[in-house]
C-alpha cells in the first residue's frame, strides 16, 4: 500500500473528485480527514467510507481560518501529518461582461486563497515534525487559457498552477513537495447538473464529441484518485514542482480544427 498509515488532509472531500481520492486514500492505508462545507454531505461521505481512519471536519473555505482547522484536526485524531491535497473548489460561469468584483473574491477566496492557507498550515506542521511532506494541487486544463464562460475560474488555475511551482521552489531543500494535477473533464454528479442547467440533453454523455472523449467518454473520479495517490506517495519523490496534465488528449499543439 502506497500510503500506509500516513495521514492525508483531503478538502472539499464529501463528493465528486475529492470522495474519489478519499477512497483511494483509506485503500492505500492511509488515515483520512475528511472535509466539505456541508454537513448532510460530509456525514454521509464519512457512512458511506465507514472506516475508523476517517475524521470529518464541516467548515467553510471562504473563512480564513478553518484551513488551519484541518490540520489541527489531524494532529488531534491521528498525531501527525504527511500529505494535504488541496481539492475543494467552485467552478461558477463568468465572463468579462458578468465577472462582477464580488464574484471575483468569492471564487478566489475557495480556489486559490484556501489551498494557499492549507498549504501554509501544512509546511508550518512539516518543519514541526522535521519531515517530509507532500502537497498535491488539483488544478485543471483550463490553468493554460479555459474556456470564454470560464475566466474567473481559469485564472484561480492558473495561479494555482504558478503558486504549485513556487512553493516547490521555496521548501524542497525541506523534502516539501508540492505538485499539481490538471484534471480535464470530468463526470461527477455536480457536472452531471451543470449540464443539465445548460440545455444539455440527459443523455448528454450518450454524445460527446471525440475531440472532447477521445476515449468515448470523460475521466471519472476513481481514474483522478489513482494520480493523486502517487503524488501523495514516496514513489513520486523526489519530484517537486511537477505540473501533470491529467487528461486523454495532448494540451499542446493539438489541431482542433480537424475532427480526426
Amino acid at each position: 500500500m502506497r500510503l500506509k498509515d500516513k495521514v492525508i488532509v483531503v478538502t472539499g472531500s464529501n463528493s465528486g473528485i475529492g470522495l474519489g481520492i478519499a477512497e483511494e486514500v483509506l485503500c492505500q492505508g492511509a488515515k483520512l480527514v475528511l472535509h466539505g462545507n456541508d454537513e448532510a454531505k460530509l456525514k454521509a461521505a464519512q457512512e458511506q467510507l465507514a472506516s475508523d481512519r476517517v475524521t470529518a471536519v464541516a467548515g467553510d473555505l471562504t473563512d480564513p481560518a478553518v484551513p488551519q482547522t484541518l490540520i489541527d484536526a489531524a494532529l488531534a485524531s491521528f498525531g501527525r501529518l504527511d500529505g494535504v491535497v488541496n481539492n475543494a473548489g467552485i467552478s461558477p460561469r463568468h465572463n468579462i461582461e458578468t465577472a462582477t468584483a464580488e464574484e471575483f473574491d468569492f471564487v478566489f477566496a475557495v480556489n486559490l486563497r484556501a489551498p494557499m492557507l492549507v498549504a501554509k498550515a501544512a509546511i508550518a506542521q512539516f518543519r514541526k515534525q522535521k519531515s517530509a511532506g507532500a502537497i498535491v494541487n488539483i488544478g485543471s486544463i483550463n490553468a493554460h487559457c479555459g474556456q470564454p464562460d470560464l475566466l474567473l475560474y481559469s485564472m484561480t488555475k492558473g495561479g494555482l498552477q504558478t503558486m504549485t511551482r513556487n512553493l516547490a521552489d521555496a521548501h524542497g531543500r525541506e523534502l516539501i513537495r508540492v505538485n499539481q494535477l490538471n484534471v480535464g473533464w470530468t463526470y461527477t454528479e455536480n457536472e452531471n447538473q451543470i449540464q443539465l442547467n445548460e440545455g444539455r440533453p440527459e443523455d448528454w454523455m450518450d454524445h460527446l464529441h471525440p475531440l472532447s472523449a477521445p476515449s468515448g467518454t470523460i475521466l471519472r473520479p476513481e481514474q483522478i484518485a489513482h494520480h493523486a495517490i502517487f503524488w501523495l506517495s514516496d514513489d513520486s519523490a523526489p519530484v517537486s514542482g511537477s505540473v501533470y496534465e491529467v487528461e486523454q488528449y495532448p494540451l499542446i499543439g493539438r489541431n482542433r480544427i480537424s475532427d480526426n
